[in-house]
Formats: structure tokens, sequence, C-alpha cells
């Protein structure tokens, strides 16, 4: 008796679920070889420093397809906590080299005070109190990790324990990001004011201008990346991102099944602010600057683009996003000073109308032959009816196949 064939449309339906399994696998390992040899081999120095900024940011982009994309967060404030790590390691620089720098020991001998030059120039007389700790860097680093996670855990439990959610949420988090970037503004003697904290060169002894140093700082930045991004894959591929990703499709059904979805939110949440933060200390050892400019309400958006462009559901595609937009501001601004902004506007009109689901979107698009979610890996959200999914949905919610 013969054994029935498989139909063309199974062969074909499998051919696609082992490529998708392929190059799933395979996105972390492309990603590392981009940044760790093709990038450093192709690039000189200045061109390796902005590609060592734009992936500072990226670590916000990562962060938020973690709480956007699979936990249904959208928040507007990464800002926050980019900023919280940025100034943090900005505080340690900046005492290390008021008492290192030949600069600064000549200013200060000039005015009588140790102090670091901007608080000289507000008559500030005494070192603040909470500045004191980060003279050391044993308290500095853990505290880049340890500060936005509890402020981001603390904050985001508080919201969604009183089901404060959505566009609400958002709010919060815009408003925060607003706020505390007037507040480094307005407290100029010891914060730096709009100018910011910089005009530092060594960290723990070590000269930051020297080439050398800045491919190291370079290649230091491009590890704790893909450290960030294996961390949200297997996040991903736990149950933690199974409840996450059902919390975000029907979060009334998770609560009567015994779990707190605040809790659940409230951890990737505070995820998400590490990311960010690790970011932040990156970029201002790398630009040598902490800025308000980047703590406010544009920079927090603009994070949220870089995960859009690089497709929500995309770990590997939020850092190519946020390359892809920081090469784009760059080329237009050097080639099209007076018209850039209108160039980098048409580019994210572009996204939203076309590419709902960012380059990661595409490229499944293409791999499913063209038609819209094919193999996006997004899961299957629940019935509104309340009715039970279709055969394999359930499956499909607990894949991971977008988290490439």
């Amino acid at each position: 008796m013969s054994m029935p064939r498989p139909s063309a449309s199974r062969t074909a339906a499998e051919s696609i679920r082992s490529e998708r399994s392929f190059l799933a696998k395979a996105s972390i390992p492309i990603l590392a070889v981009l940044l760790l040899a093709a990038l450093p081999l192709t690039l000189d120095i200045f061109r390796l420093g902005l590609a060592a900024k734009y992936l500072s940011l990226s670590f916000c982009a990562v962060g938020i397809v973690l709480i956007w994309g699979y936990g249904g967060i959208l928040s507007l404030g990464q800002g926050v906590f980019f900023g919280l790590g940025s100034y943090m390691m900005a505080m340690f620089l900046k005492l290390e080299s008021t008492g290192a720098d030949s600069s600064a020991q000549a200013l200060s001998s000039f005015f009588g005070s140790n102090l670091p030059d901007f608080m000289v120039w507000n008559s500030i007389e005494t070192l603040p109190w909470w500045w004191e700790p980060f003279n050391h860097a044993w308290f500095t680093i853990p505290a880049i990790l340890i500060l936005p996670a509890v402020l981001a855990f603390v904050l985001a439990y508080a919201n969604f324990r009183r089901r404060i959610g959505d566009v609400y949420f958002s709010i919060v988090t815009l408003a925060l990001s607003a706020i505390l970037a007037i507040v480094i503004i307005g407290q100029q003697g010891v914060t730096g004011g709009v100018n910011g904290i910089n005009d530092f060169r060594t960290f723990l002894g070590i000269n930051l201008d020297d080439d050398k140093v800045k491919v190291s700082m370079y290649y230091i930045t491009c590890v704790l990346l893909l450290g960030c991004v294996m961390i949200g894959t297997f996040v991903l591929r736990s149950r933690l991102g199974k409840v996450l990703v059902a919390i975000r499709d029907r979060e009334d059904r998770v609560r009567f099944s015994g779990y707190d979805p605040a809790l659940f939110k409230a951890f990737i949440f505070a995820i998400a602010a590490v990311f960010s933060s690790i970011g932040g200390a990156m970029f201002t050892l790398q630009v040598g600057l902490a800025s308000p400019s980047l703590v406010g309400i544009v920079p927090s958006v603009e994070m949220v683009i870089y995960a859009a462009v690089g497709g929500r559901l995309s770990l590997v595609g939020a850092v190519y996003g946020a390359v892809l937009v920081g090469y784009a501001k760059t080329f237009f601004s050097e080639n099209f000073v007076e018209y850039w902004m209108y160039f980098i506007g048409g580019l994210f009109v572009v996204v939203v109308m076309f590419l709902p689901d960012g380059l990661a979107g595409l490229i499944d698009r293409i791999r499913g032959g063209g038609k819209p979610g094919a193999s996006s890996g997004e899961p299957t959200p629940a019935r509104e009816d309340g009715a039970s999914p279709p055969p394999g949905a359930a499956r499909l919610a607990g894949e991971t196949g977008g988290a490439e």
C-alpha cells in the first residue's frame, strides 16, 4: 500500500519555517560579525566613533522592543533612564578629571576650590552630598545598573497596580522626561544646566582621546549591546516571555489565571531601563558629554522611532533601526544642510505608512511570499468575542520567532 505524498503547500510551508528558523538563529551571529569585524575594518576612526554613538542609542531601542512589541507598554520616557546612566557616568568622570587634569587643577588653585568648573562659576562652595559617592568607580558602576532599575520598577508597578496603562502610561513617561530635562536645566549649579557636564578626558586614568582607546570602547559597546540582545532573546523564549505576550494580548485572562500582570510588566520595564542606562553610560564615555538634550521629549520619541524602523518585534532589528536612522541623519545633515530635517521626517512617514512592521517585517514579508504577517513571528492575539483561538494559535503565541 503506497503512502500518501505530502502536498506541495505543506512542503512549501515547511521550507519557509525551516528558513525562518535558520535566519532567526543566525541573526545575532550575523549582527556580531557586522559590528565586530565589518564596521571596524571599513570605517575610519571618526566614522567608527559615530557608529559607537548610534549603537549606544540602540540600547534604548532594544529595551523598547521588549516593553512595546512584546509587553504592549509604549514608553515615551526612555530618555529618562538613558539620561540617568549618562549623568551618573559623567559625574564620576568629572570628579576624576577635576583632581587629575592639569587645566582643572589650575582653575582650582585660581579660585581656591577643588570643585568641578561649572560649580565654581555658579558660586557653589561645597560638593553636594549626592555627588560624593560618585568619587568611586565601585559605587558608580553598580549605581548605573541598580538605580534606574529600582526607579523604573517602582514607577511602573505603582501605575500598573492601579490599572493605569495604554496611552495614560505613555503620557506619564512623557511627562517624566520633560520634568527631568527641566530640572537639569534649572539646577545649573549642580548639573551643568543646558551645557550639561563635559570636558573630561580620562576614565580610571585611561586617556579617552587616544585612538586605540576609542576603538576599544567601540568593541566594549558592541559586546555589551550583543549581551543585551541575547538577554532579551532569553527572556522572550522563557516562560516569562510567554506570560508577557499573553498579558499584552489579553491581560484580563492572565489576571484571572492567578498571575499579577503589574509585577510582570514592571519587571520587564525595569530590564528595559537598565538597557537604556547602560547605553547612556557608554554614550558619555565615547562622546564626552552628558546633556539635557538627550533626556527630554524629543530624544525619547526618537528612541521609539528607532524600534519602529527596525521592527517592534525584532531585537536585532532595533539595532539596525537605530544605526540606519543615525546614519541617515548624518548623511542628510552633511549633504543637505538646510533641508535634512525634511528628509528625516519623510523617512519616518514612509516607514509608518508602508512599513508598519519595520525592516524586520519587510524581510518577513519577502520570506513569506509577500503576504503581510506571513512570517512576522507576532503572536496571535485572543479573539475579542471571547471564543477560543483557532487551532495552533496557542502554540504560536508561545513562540518568539520575531525576537531575532
